[in-house]
């Protein structure tokens, strides 16, 4: 058996703002945005820019009063997504240039170095720089 993880749903207020934060501060690729009539929303799909071999993330709308009680914290105020990169000195400085809230500074440890950063809604994100 080969399988692969393909999206992460992350939960968002607005397809447009959220769209303008990780593509416009965070320099995400835009792969796909596509209207869904049928059911009243849109098939937004974002990756990190690099060579795209990892998994995407699906911007969903929420719905509901339910789903928009999520927006922020899918997690329960742990981190939510992992972010690799190969320069977290480079990626650090550019997103506090860009004006991302970090609520950890980059600290080395065994696995590596890695800061920890909130998206607009507030979910808690690790940027890593693996050690070699």
């Amino acid at each position: 058996m080969n399988q692969s993880l393909a999206c992460i749903a992350l939960v968002v207020r607005d397809y447009d703002e959220a769209i303008a934060f990780f593509v416009g501060k965070l320099g995400f690729r835009l792969v796909e945005d596509s209207d869904v009539p049928e059911q009243k929303k849109r098939w937004v799909v974002i990756a990190p820019p690099g060579d795209g071999a990892g998994a995407q993330i699906l911007l969903a709308r929420a719905a509901t009063a339910e789903q928009e009680k999520f927006i922020g914290n899918q997690s329960g105020g742990r981190v939510f997504l992992f972010l690799h990169t190969d320069d977290i000195t480079r990626d650090h400085a550019a997103y506090k240039a860009k004006g991302i809230a970090f609520v950890r500074e980059p600290t080395s440890a065994p696995y590596g170095t890695a800061a920890v950063f909130k998206d607009l809604y507030g979910n808690l994100w690790d940027l890593v720089q693996l050690a070699r």
